[in-house]
């Protein structure tokens, strides 16, 4: 970079509830007049990481010698197929693939490293087979935008019918009929308000609209087959609308999902009306217990399958129908997860759930609903790694005002936590999402290096249910910043440095605590850092329907709360002596605008920062670039970046 890239540009400046703020890179807002920064930027980046080729090139093939050359899922069944997905030695994306139960050899049904032959990029919204098992509905983005082109294929000819949607975004459901397909489309700020039905061989008619811009729909067809459910949900409030008759209407701050128990003609309803950590309608006898919250119910035949979580840990609690005590399914390794997954047939009383950690691959196991028997059916193949060398355990760090916090923490067995190993730390935070430990071949290649990781769960997530995300949320969001940097404090004893990492809300994360410790390194994955101005741009995708979890700055009280911690916002005045700082952004996220990370970068290299900026300027996704050897890459940049600072070296 030659020259500051605000050379010969105007700053803008805002005055809001009395407070003025000067921005000297609001032009980086029009994306034609920031393209060839950011081209520049790429190029500066490529130059500075030069010397880092053959430690890239190293992990990158530890990390591609953990991946089978072939890859392929573990399969499920559906009405009269049995289907799954494979990545053949020298693909980037793979098939979707059936066949007949019984018969060795399946078909590809859609190819999609075909798909992405004109882009190099192609992720799949929704990929829906008919019940009849001849029409596949399917959606396109190949720009990383994640808006969708839905298409649809006769399976028995292998072509697509020639009518194609624009515009759609993740969801969809068949009739039972097999004759019509549900799905949504977007607003011009990316927001799916509105759903469609198309019928084979016709045309489409809107079925609902949502003008409430806080409210995103989805669409979904019960396990039964009996109903097609829509839901409109803000970040705390849900209307679900059955065969288009509205369920329980819309009370704001109360949430409801439904499934159908056809053996009973009920629907089973989860809810926070009448319990904070939410409970269920319908069944007697599985209502949360203290530490518990109730994620999500799924009716089978016979049983009904309870997703929750307590204290953190998840777990799924089996009801039967037929009045029989419950029984609980726990995960089958410490510090791991479990989920059940590929749960499409309805008169069933086998259940597919998935288990796993940050150092043991994914299990696939069949379990017994009738007598809780497990059977193992697939194990995620891994060459070359042996789980025994490894240990993934959870510990418990104290806040400064004496909450704890979940850290879990994984290495290899003989890497102690004396003082003497470095460590790379990491957090998300927000939205109650949890993140579960899950199997990464990846990971494992940096704990070889000695490496401890740490997955702190800060508040603001959900490992410890509603409140734990209410506890971080609006107004308490430092909570979550604080809570990370108390994990630090607790780890410094038991590690030696520590270097940070987290991606768009854990991308703000990291810029929130960047000042605030004396990290090894940072990377912070398109962060979320121009809080305040892009909550106030009402015309850009997220921003209305997420003034519920950051705060409406239009607001005094709310604009003071951002205000105070917008990593933008509060640049230290002098960065000079901060780590080394490794920013990522797309120009074609439409999460967080490249602007945002373009600006912070441009803002701390003014006050002496020393900062990296990896900008992906062609298709690409939120979470960084397309495809299976393509993200080993990736990872591979971002580890050799850590692991020079946690070395002492140039990052």
């Amino acid at each position: 970079m030659t020259q500051p890239p605000d050379a010969g540009r105007t700053p803008v400046a805002r005055t809001l509830h009395g407070i003025s703020r000067i921005d000297e890179h609001d032009w980086m807002r029009d994306p034609a007049a920031v393209r060839g920064h950011l081209v520049a930027e790429r190029r500066h980046y490529e130059a500075e990481i030069a010397h880092t080729a053959p430690l890239r090139q190293e992990l990158a093939a530890k990390m591609a010698g953990r991946t089978p050359k072939t890859e392929s899922s573990v399969s499920w069944r559906y009405e009269a197929f049995v289907y799954y997905t494979q990545i053949e030695s020298g693909r980037e994306f793979g098939d979707f693939c059936r066949k007949r139960d019984g018969f060795d050899d399946g078909i590809v049904l859609l190819d999609l490293d075909a798909l992405a032959s004109e882009t190099g990029y192609v992720e799949l919204g929704v990929r829906e087979v008919s019940p009849c098992g001849r029409y596949l509905a399917y959606s396109v983005d190949t720009t990383g935008d994640e808006v969708y082109e839905l298409r649809f294929r006769d399976l028995e000819t292998g072509e697509d019918l020639p009518d194609t949607i624009p515009g759609t975004y993740y969801t969809g459901a068949w009739t039972s009929d097999s004759t019509c397909f549900y799905y949504t489309v977007v607003d011009d700020v990316f927001r799916p308000f509105e759903v469609w039905r198309y019928r084979l061989g016709g045309s489409s008619e809107r079925v609902l609209r949502e003008d409430d811009r806080r409210f995103e729909l989805t669409v979904e067809r019960t396990r039964s087959g009996a109903h097609i459910l829509i839901t409109a949900a803000s970040r705390d409030t849900t209307e679900v609308w059955v065969d288009g008759v509205s369920l329980r209407g819309r009370t704001p701050g109360v949430e409801y999902r439904a499934d159908h128990d056809m053996t009973n003609d009920r629907l089973i309803v989860v809810t926070d009306a009448d319990w904070p950590e939410f409970g269920v309608d319908g069944i007697d006898g599985v209502q949360p217990n203290q530490g518990e919250r109730i994620h999500q119910a799924d009716c089978f035949a016979r049983h009904v399958v309870i997703s929750l979580r307590r204290d953190g840990d998840p777990l799924l609690r089996v009801v039967p129908l037929d009045g029989s005590e419950p029984y609980e399914i726990h995960p089958d390794v410490p510090a791991g997860r479990i989920a059940a997954v590929h749960n499409m047939t309805y008169d069933t009383d086998e259940l597919l759930i998935e288990t796993g950690s940050y150092t043991e691959p994914t299990r696939w196991h069949s379990v017994d609903l009738t007598s809780g028997a497990w059977r193992l059916v697939k194990t995620e193949e891994t060459p070359g790694y042996d789980p025994y060398e490894y240990v993934s355990e959870r510990h418990w760090a104290p806040a400064e005002d004496g909450t704890l916090i979940p850290v879990t923490i994984s290495r290899r067995r003989d890497v102690p936590l004396d003082g003497s190993a470095p460590c790379l730390m990491y957090g998300y935070g927000a939205y109650e999402t949890v993140f579960d430990p899950e199997w990464d071949a990846s990971l494992s290649v940096l704990l070889d290096q000695g490496v401890v990781f740490a997955h702190a769960h800060v508040r603001g997530g959900g490992e410890l249910g509603r409140a734990w995300w209410q506890a971080g949320r609006l107004a308490a969001k430092p909570a979550t910043f604080d809570d990370y940097v108390a994990v630090f404090d607790w780890l410094t004893p038991r590690v030696s440095r520590i270097a940070t990492r987290g991606l768009s809300a854990g991308g703000l994360l990291q810029a929130a605590v960047y000042p605030r410790r004396p990290w090894a390194a940072v990377v912070a994955e398109v962060p979320f850092v121009d809080v305040v101005t892009t909550m106030l741009d009402d015309t850009i995708p997220l921003t209305v329907n997420e003034w519920e979890e950051w705060g409406d700055p239009r607001q005094a009280e709310d604009f003071s709360w951002m205000l105070a911690y917008s990593p933008y916002d509060n640049v230290p005045a002098d960065a000079s002596g901060l780590a080394p700082l490794l920013v990522t952004g797309a120009v074609n996220d439409a999460r967080v605008l490249v602007r945002e990370p373009a600006k912070w970068v441009a803002r701390l290299r003014a006050h002496g920062a020393d900062v990296l900026f990896r900008v992906e300027t062609g298709e690409a996704t939120h979470s960084g670039p397309p495809g299976r050897l393509g993200h080993l890459a990736y990872e591979a940049e971002l580890y050799a970046f850590i692991l020079r600072a946690l070395r002492g070296g140039r990052a």
